[in-house]
């Protein structure tokens, strides 16, 4: 048997030899693996078909009963099978191949059964590639790191492309456990670093063989290479087969969906395509290739309209997560350094705005970018961090980024508008002293820090972003932006000036936005019968605007003096950035401005005049008085008010303080008999006022008495006094005295010297003293 707390790829096993004579092995070895054929994997049927279905299922269940029965193998056993059996290795790597991605699924038929076993076979297979990537499941069973890594390595179970599929299958809802994964892959084997340094250049050649398809040309990758011979009888997008150009962008739609999933669970491996310039490449993919394929699926004639709009989906999906992988990469490679303020901010700052520059002549990626990832934010961020970042180059880029939805024909969000002029007013006038402050201190606005699957949640805007095609009453599909509109009317008018733009729009609307075929139809006579219906000179109808968000917001700095969305004018002198200038403490308290101020006030209190002398001819009303009130009233004027109330101490002898009735606790009979006693003790005080100091003896006993008298009447019994003394010696004590001799040796440990007794006790019962 193996040894306890040994590594796998140290152990020894004595095994029975095929003569019967047993033998020592190691613990991985040829010999030791079991006799078991894995089938390899075949897809769900896109038919739907029985038998295709039946076989499916029949396959699904062989594979996973297979991979079950490997997964409860020991772990010696276990690696013996992963290691040595080629068939398992093959099943793995068909699954990986065949397996239905994420757009694919929704093409799957809707059997209850097919998808039930699809997720058997989905989950048995993430866990035996979970379990290969595990180098230490116990503390008896585990191989050393170094070990493991050359075993995973040489036998080839992990590889790029492996890892490239397995973040396409198992990204989503296992993202976390599989960057573990991966993350445990790549530490203890390092080569994999240089293999995904070396995969980077084939991964740009993807983008070269798409546009070399569509007769295309990269500015920058292939500018300086001389141009081939049939280059000028390359097929494009509109004039390829049909067949090419689905091939093409399910080529398109897999290779943007893998590189995003690898950048987006392992981020560590966003250095290696940084390093090869992967950002400049595939902006300038984009640029060059997104619009021609956009056009080829818009106008190209499909006998099947549901295939022109999965072309279409799969198209938007790619546009998507080439926006995304753009702002991983510099998430990861930019702004991370500056979130966590590292050394190298400066530097990474830098960078970015570069490549914020290098965005520019690309107008269509730079719009779609930044309406899934606001530039303006980033700036800002940049500017709270850093604040020596020069205003007029990032005054230069937003301008550059309004430009560039200018020059594609499209309106920003309107909430991205009050957004960026939110952005550029903090950027243009300063911020105020508490936020230079956080930013010196390196704290930010949470609300500027975004991750980077925030585009993920906002799917919605990026199917808007790329214009998803819609449905005329024909039911072809004719997406146009509004700039397309506004040209597809105008060129109409220039025609048949007298027809009305409501009119010319629902003809548009009825034959898929095709301005050729509404001016035949037209011209022609022979418009559908809903059109004929229809007034020709009928105007466009109204867009009913929504109301601004502003006007129906509600703040607590509503309409105040720094309020940007109400006030044209805003006092500048009240905002500065940092500490303000020109103010010091010494300033601060030789300035006596407001004790001048205070000073006319207080005057006016300085002359108290008693008698004011009327000269003659003159009225008390110069002086401020007056000779008669008329409303004054004399109702008391005959009334001696206060003339018979007593002088001096006789203020202080009121009725003492008494508590209310409702309030007591007592029986009325007893507060009846209290109250009497104080009546006549206070009569008794007035007898003996005169008296400074009584005899304190009396008051003892008047004490006592009153005590004595109050627990009688609450049925008090006072405690007996203890006797501990008792009779004479030998004429016996009492039951009493030998019970209060005990309570006081019990209880005079409390008083005197503390516990004396009881520590003496304790020592003569461990033995210390002889007793």
């Amino acid at each position: 048997m193996a040894c306890a707390r040994v590594p796998l790829d140290e152990q020894q096993v004595t095994e029975p030899g095929p003569l019967g004579k047993e033998r020592t092995l190691p613990a991985l070895h040829p010999d030791r693996t079991e006799e078991r054929c894995f089938v390899p994997y075949k897809p769900p049927p896109e038919d739907g078909s029985p038998a295709e279905v039946e076989e499916f299922l029949e396959y699904a269940k062989f594979i996973t009963e297979d991979l079950e029965w490997l997964l409860a193998l020991p772990h010696d056993k276990f690696w013996c099978q992963v290691v040595f059996d080629e068939s398992l290795q093959k099943c793995l790597d068909s699954y990986l191949r065949e397996a239905p991605r994420g757009l694919d699924l929704t093409a799957l038929p809707p059997s209850p059964a097919v998808a039930d076993m699809q997720r058997a076979v989905h989950r048995a297979v993430f866990l035996t590639f979970l379990r290969m990537a595990t180098h230490k499941e116990s503390k008896e069973n585990f191989f050393t790191p170094a070990v493991f890594g050359e075993i995973i390595y040489d036998n080839y179970l992990f590889d790029i492309p492996k890892i490239l599929d397995l973040c396409v299958l198992f990204g989503r809802g296992n993202s976390q456990l599989l960057h573990k994964m991966i993350e445990n892959i790549f530490s203890q084997q390092p080569s994999y670093y240089n293999d995904l340094d070396e995969t980077v250049p084939t991964v740009l050649q993807v983008f070269d063989t798409i546009l070399d398809r569509c007769g295309l040309q990269c500015e920058g990758a292939t500018a300086m290479e001389p141009m081939k011979l049939n280059a000028h009888r390359q097929p494009t997008a509109m004039t390829m087969s049909q067949q090419d150009l689905v091939d093409l962008v399910l080529y398109l739609c897999d290779s943007t969906t893998t590189i995003h999933a690898i950048l987006d669970i392992f981020p560590a491996a966003c250095s290696s395509f940084h390093s090869h310039g992967f950002l400049t490449r595939l902006t300038s993919f984009y640029e060059t290739a997104v619009p021609d394929l956009e056009k080829a699926v818009r106008k190209r004639d499909f006998d099947d309209k549901n295939l022109q709009e999965d072309l279409w989906r799969r198209l938007s999906h790619s546009c998507r997560k080439m926006v995304e992988t753009t702002h991983l990469l510099l998430h990861h490679t930019c702004l991370q350094p500056i979130l966590e303020g590292r050394e190298n901010m400066q530097t990474s700052a830098e960078e970015l705005l570069q490549h914020f520059t290098t965005f520019l002549p690309e107008k269509r990626f730079l719009s779609d970018y930044d309406e899934q990832f606001p530039i303006a934010d980033d700036i800002s961020l940049l500017q709270q961090a850093l604040p020596i970042i020069d205003e007029t180059r990032t005054s230069y880029l937003l301008q550059g980024v309004e430009s560039a939805w200018d020059s594609v024909g499209r309106r920003k969000p309107q909430s991205q508008i009050r957004s960026d002029a939110s952005s550029s007013i903090l950027a243009n006038q300063g911020a105020t002293s508490g936020v230079a402050a956080a930013s010196a201190s390196g704290g930010f606005k949470p609300e500027l820090i975004r991750e980077p699957g925030r585009g993920r949640e906002n799917q919605g805007r990026a199917e808007a972003m790329l214009d998803v095609p819609r449905k005329g009453n024909n039911g072809a599909v004719c997406p146009v932006s509004e700039a397309e509109l506004e040209s597809l009317l105008s060129c109409i008018r220039d025609l048949l000036p007298d027809l009305g733009e409501g009119f010319l729009l629902a003809c548009l609307q009825e034959y898929g936005y095709n301005s050729e075929l509404v001016i035949n139809n037209i011209l022609e006579d022979q418009l559908a019968p809903s059109l004929e219906k229809l007034d020709r000179a009928m105007p466009r109808p109204v867009k009913e605007e929504l109301p601004a968000v502003l006007d129906n917001r509600s703040n607590v700095f509503d309409d105040d003096e720094f309020d940007i969305f109400r006030r044209d004018q805003v006092d500048m002198s009240r905002i500065w950035k940092g500490r303000r200038k020109g103010e010091s403490v010494r300033e601060m308290l030789n300035d006596k401005q407001h004790i001048a101020e205070q000073k006319a006030r207080y005057q006016a209190y300085e002359t108290v005049v008693d008698e004011v002398v009327i000269e003659p001819g003159e009225s008390a009303a110069a002086y401020g008085l007056d000779d008669y009130d008329d409303e004054y009233d004399d109702t008391y004027d005959m009334n001696q008010v206060g003339a018979n109330d007593l002088d001096g101490d006789s203020l202080l002898n009121r009725r003492p303080f008494t508590v209310p009735q409702v309030l007591r606790k007592g029986t009325k009979v007893e507060e009846e008999e209290e109250e009497g006693e104080e009546q006549e003790e206070a009569l008794q005080n007035n007898v003996n006022r005169d008296q400074f100091v009584q005899d304190p003896a009396l008051l003892r006993e008047r004490a006592e008495a009153k005590r004595a008298a109050m627990q009688q009447r609450r049925g008090f019994r006072p405690e007996r006094p203890g006797n501990v003394v008792g009779r004479p010696k030998g004429q016996g004590q009492t039951l009493e005295t030998f019970l209060d001799r005990r309570k006081k040796e019990t209880n005079k440990s409390h008083v005197a010297n503390h516990n004396r007794r009881t520590m003496a006790d304790r020592k003569r019962n461990k033995g210390m003293i002889p007793s």
